[in-house]
């Protein structure tokens, strides 16, 4: 009898790692867009941008390209980033990461200050070295290493390579210009291989937006002349065929060969949802790709994919379901939560109040190119449910602390716990949309403790409080549009996030959070 268990148990797990079969897009939600993989043995790693937030460049690791853990941050040092005043969308652009005799390395650009530059280190999930620059204009960098030599890869007035000193960022030879892509705006975010004799030299054109599209080119040669594939873009939305496709916006891909030989690609698209505005930000996707002898590799068929990928994939390594709430009781805050700018971590406590969050008041608003006392997590599905519970100490009137969804300095929507001018509290809900200040209900509540809560579907955000945890008074409910990139501008997504401001410059208040509580909802 043990001998048939054992034998079951043998043919259930061949079966599962032979025959896994399909999976959903994309594989990372939310705002992480242009991603960039490598593999080293049977593990793979993921970096994506990170923009005007600190730490910066979130790592995330897979042992099957669909099942994936963030595991910390590339930039983790304001000596790393230096973000000050950056505004909303610069910071850091499109990074890659590449793996190189025993070390990784992730290459980007800072576009708020210093450029190019690249940081390397033994251990992905640890600290990273600190920022080698070059001095190569562009964005979107890249390095590929071969026969014991380095080359950067960035795009300027055309997609340029130069060869390196990988040891101290130095340029070796002069940048030359070897494709400006096919003729859309924009060209942008390459990446280059080498298969079966023939360099790839794979970008993106159109603009991160509904004409985003992947093209590829090749040549003997590294330095050119390439020629482009006649069935180029090898990935796009943009057509007939993909017009009514929940994920638009395809592009800025990095391929990657697993150990069966397989090949697949990692990239970017947004999922609008009401009247095509999207608010999640660009998110990770991920497609199969035929890539065969001498030939063109061909994505998913025809260059398109789905949410529900119905097709074969590497054996599935399930991960641990994310835990999104906290009731902050670490010793520091988790990869998850991230802060505007470099932040000023005296305004940050997981120690005056056990079990609590403090953040402590600060002048510095939500509406300003600054650091104000915020700190937050990605929006990751278009239907949610985000609560927290908080107190205010030592206020003044000029001071409140609570919650917003946060898209930028002119887009945000505020839920929060302030003192009135008689000394009593009120719950106050505001709008930000550009010049526009709404100031949409105002609630008195007996004491300084409260519930908030933000609810999110396709088409609204709805915002309510309760004083008990029971029960929970609706305050008002406002369209997503306005924080939309189609409305904003930007390439960012929304943060549902904590923080605490003053119009006092000299204030003494600070709001404990106790908790908070994330949920995906049908």
């Amino acid at each position: 009898m043990k001998r048939v268990i054992t034998l079951l148990i043998i043919v259930l797990g061949l079966c599962q790692g032979a025959g896994a079969q399909g999976y959903k897009n994309p594989v990372i939600s939310g705002f992480h867009p242009d991603p960039s993989v490598c593999r080293v043995g049977d593990d793979y790693y993921l970096v994506t941008s990170s923009f005007e937030y600190f730490p910066g460049v979130p790592v995330f690791h897979s042992k099957d390209l669909i099942n994936w853990t963030k595991i910390g941050h590339c930039l983790t040092r304001p000596s790393q980033l230096k973000l000050d005043k950056c505004a909303p969308s610069a910071g850091i652009y499109a990074p890659t990461i590449r793996y190189n005799n025993g070390r990784f390395y992730m290459v980007t650009t800072n576009v708020s200050g210093g450029g190019n530059f690249y940081v390397s280190t033994d251990n992905p999930a640890g600290e990273w070295s600190e920022p080698i620059f070059v001095e190569q204009g562009g964005i979107d960098p890249t390095l590929y290493f071969e026969e014991g030599k380095s080359y950067f890869i960035s795009n300027g007035k055309g997609i340029t390579i130069s060869e390196i000193d990988i040891k101290t960022g130095k340029k070796l030879t002069e940048g030359k210009i070897v494709w400006n892509g096919t003729g859309g705006r924009y060209p942008e975010s390459p990446h280059l291989y080498k298969k079966d004799g023939w360099y790839y030299l794979l970008i993106s054109e159109g603009g991160t937006e509904y004409g985003h599209k992947m093209t590829i080119a090749r040549s003997r040669s590294m330095y050119g002349p390439y020629d482009p594939n006649p069935s180029n873009p090898i990935l796009t939305h943009i057509n007939e065929n993909a017009q009514n496709n929940p994920i638009q916006g395809t592009g800025h891909g990095d391929f990657v060969q697993a150990p069966d030989g397989s090949w697949w690609v990692v990239f970017l698209g947004f999922r609008p949802q009401s009247l095509l505005h999207h608010v999640l930000g660009r998110e990770t996707f991920l497609a199969p790709v035929r890539w065969d002898v001498n030939a063109w590799p061909v994505i998913n068929g025809n260059g398109t994919v789905d949410i529900d990928m119905n097709v074969p994939t590497l054996p599935l390594k399930p991960v641990k379901k994310p835990d999104y709430s906290t009731n902050f009781n670490e010793n520091k805050l988790g990869v998850d939560w991230i802060y505007l700018r470099n932040p000023f971590m005296k305004n940050y406590s997981l120690t005056e109040k056990k079990g609590s969050l403090r953040l402590k008041t600060s002048p510095v608003s939500l509406d300003d190119h600054d650091s104000p006392t915020f700190v937050g997590r990605r929006q990751e599905h278009i239907n949610f449910s985000a609560s927290t519970l908080l107190s205010l100490k030592d206020a003044t009137e000029d001071d409140h602390t609570g919650m917003t969804a946060y898209y930028s300095p002119q887009a945000h929507y505020d839920v929060f716990l302030k003192k009135s001018n008689n000394g009593k509290y009120k719950v106050s809900l505001n709008y930000k949309m550009g010049v526009l200040n709404h100031v949409a209900q105002e609630v008195e509540i007996p004491g300084d403790r409260v519930y908030l809560q933000v609810k999110g579907d396709k088409d609204f955000y709805s915002f309510f409080y309760s004083v008990d945890g029971k029960e929970f008074k609706f305050l008002d409910k406002i369209n997503v549009w306005y924080l939309s990139s189609e409305t904003n501008g930007g390439f960012t997504g929304v943060l549902i996030g904590l923080y605490a401001q003053s119009k006092n410059k000299n204030t003494k208040g600070y709001g404990d959070f106790d908790e908070f509580i994330y949920k995906p909802t049908l």
